[in-house]
């Protein structure tokens, strides 16, 4: 069996259960697979091949996920690795395509990873805190748009890759 890591960095959840549907499909795919938070992250030199998530909050990444990025940058570089971000909420966000902040489009061309996608996110005015957010939270963007079909089918892609490209 193949393993794969797939790290997650989020504040309220909705990031590490894209991770964890993630997960559960390249599992599906006969994959072994380890789902564990960015901050948790010491090396990836046992993995085969490695998908970072973070949540987008005001167009940057988790730092969780930078560091875990930046750390382990040479092992990324030396295995397939896909990047994925959630984040967007509101009318169309579940097919938004938003592009990676410029410090992690650095890494990401460092380390050669593949092009990253775009779920939509999940904004409950229940669990976040501060008044900015609180108010972004009461408006049109409240919900869930993460479109798990769509999830779905690029985490079965992946899965397709890591064992055309690692298993084999």
């Amino acid at each position: 069996m193949t393993a794969v890591l797939v790290a997650y960095a989020g504040r309220h959840g909705g990031t590490r259960q894209i991770a964890e549907v993630i997960a559960a499909e390249l599992g599906e795919a006969g994959l072994t697979v380890d789902v564990r938070d960015a901050a948790d992250v010491a090396g990836v030199e046992h993995y085969a091949a490695v998908v970072v998530g973070s949540a987008l909050y005001y167009h940057r990444w988790r730092p969780e996920a930078v560091r875990l990025l930046e750390r382990n940058a040479r092992a990324l570089a030396e295995r397939p690795v896909w990047l994925f971000h959630s984040g967007p909420c509101g009318p169309g966000a579940a097919t938004h395509q938003v592009s990676l902040p410029a410090n992690v489009a650095l890494l990401a061309a460092r380390i050669d990873a593949e092009r990253t996608a775009t779920f939509g996110g999940r904004l409950d005015p229940a669990i976040v805190h501060g008044l900015i957010p609180k108010l972004v939270a009461s408006g049109r963007r409240t919900g869930d748009f993460r479109d798990w079909d769509r999830i779905k089918a690029w985490a079965r892609d992946v899965g397709r890759r890591v064992r055309i490209r690692v298993a084999h």
